[in-house]
């Protein structure tokens, strides 16, 4: 997996270890890792990845904390 590209959000502060990183392979799936932990890789795909993120967007996940 070190021949992908990974990217952090733009919200991260430069050279912090504790961010979540995301790349697009080739077969168009999606790999997730936190910066500080980067051999722990989750592979996903769009859909499930949006569905994810809407989930969090709308506080459905919330009442986990």
């Amino acid at each position: 997996m070190s021949d992908l590209t990974w990217q952090k959000s733009s919200f991260s502060e430069a050279g912090a270890a504790n961010c979540v990183e995301i790349a697009i392979t080739d077969d168009i799936g999606i790999r997730i890792r936190e910066s500080d932990e980067p051999e722990a890789v989750i592979r996903t795909s769009p859909a499930a990845l949006g569905v994810l993120i809407g989930a969090i967007k709308a506080g459905r996940l919330d009442h986990t904390l």
